[in-house]
């Protein structure tokens, strides 16, 4: 009982962050849920850890926060209805009130004088700040795909790194997943328990078809915002539409569009340094800025990922500058 409630609570999750810019009404999301409102907001706040409208103003003040620091020339105005906010002096006194800063103040900020969450959390992971910390030459080339191509190679205090960045166009994905809420980052062994899970739940209802299935973990709200017992992580296996769930796992599309790919070779220490990479180096050096679609992390077809290593393309959704 407790998975079928998770898994509509899931679809929730789903619907609000596929439609975050739009008006979220509390019997809409009822009915995504088929729950009564009464009840979908007592489970909601149960499952989720917070009331459904204060989750949402939460994705979206965290998203805008994002875009303000990712996307420097973009209006603040234009940022705050993108994000959902009916108008600038709403988005303004709840930015405030989140963050401790003005959105023009949070922008300008030194790393270290943004307000995130937890207070004893630094920005210093930040992405304006990761830049700092890496070595980084990146190779202007071109590829195969007509966009231009990079490579990088850094030196970080986990070792080296190098890595191949394309420009692709991807389709939409439906995938099968499973979600995990709280923390994540360096936890192999809560990877490999995901991961078990969805094998052993996937092999026998032959939804696992190497090479062409994809193993993707999407990562849904951006750790230098978001507090570790709120952050969302889905173990993703791309399978064909329409196909059925049950309990505990969930359906949704990972959309598709314009992702710069950065494929690296990494030992699980290095995942946090891959990522600082490409968005704190090679996104700045780029013509590119971030999207608002949500990042994700894919194993080639074509690679093993267990062992030692893994080969890696970490995808992050672009637009131009």
């Amino acid at each position: 009982m407790r998975d079928d409630y998770t898994a509509r609570i899931n679809r929730v999750l789903d619907h609000i962050e596929a439609h975050l810019a739009e008006p979220l009404k509390l019997a809409d999301l009822a009915r995504v849920a088929a729950f009564s409102p009464f009840l979908f907001s007592r489970l909601f706040a149960a499952l989720v850890g917070e009331p459904p409208g204060q989750f949402i103003s939460r994705l979206r003040l965290e998203r805008a926060a994002g875009l303000l620091i990712g996307n420097p020339r973009a209006p603040v105005t234009d940022i705050a209805l993108d994000v959902g906010f009916a108008s600038p002096s709403t988005f303004a006194r709840a930015f405030k009130d989140q963050f401790g800063l003005t959105a023009s103040e949070w922008r300008e900020a030194d790393p270290d004088e943004r307000k995130i969450g937890k207070a004893d959390r630094k920005m210093s992971e930040a992405v304006s700040n990761l830049r700092e910390a890496l070595d980084i030459s990146v190779a202007y080339g071109e590829g195969n795909t007509g966009y231009p191509t990079w490579r990088m190679e850094m030196t970080t205090a986990t070792g080296s790194l190098k890595a191949h960045v394309e420009i692709h166009d991807l389709p939409d994905t439906p995938v099968v997943y499973l979600r995990h809420t709280g923390p994540y980052m360096g936890d192999s062994a809560l990877f490999e328990r995901l991961w078990g899970q969805m094998m052993q739940w996937a092999g026998p209802r032959g939804l696992f078809r190497p090479p062409e299935t994809q193993m993707i973990t999407v990562y849904h709200d951006n750790p230098d915002l978001t507090d570790e017992d709120k952050l969302r992580l889905s173990i993703c296996l791309s399978v064909p539409d329409g196909t059925e769930v049950d309990g505990e796992f969930g359906t949704m599309t990972v959309p598709g569009g314009r992702y710069a790919i950065a494929r690296f070779e990494l030992n699980p220490a290095q995942y946090s340094d891959a990522w600082a990479a490409v968005y704190a180096g090679w996104l700045p050096e780029s013509g590119y800025q971030p999207d608002d679609r949500v990042p994700f992390e894919r194993c080639p077809s074509d690679q093993k990922c267990d062992g030692d290593t893994h080969v890696v393309e970490i995808c992050v959704p672009v637009k131009p500058l």
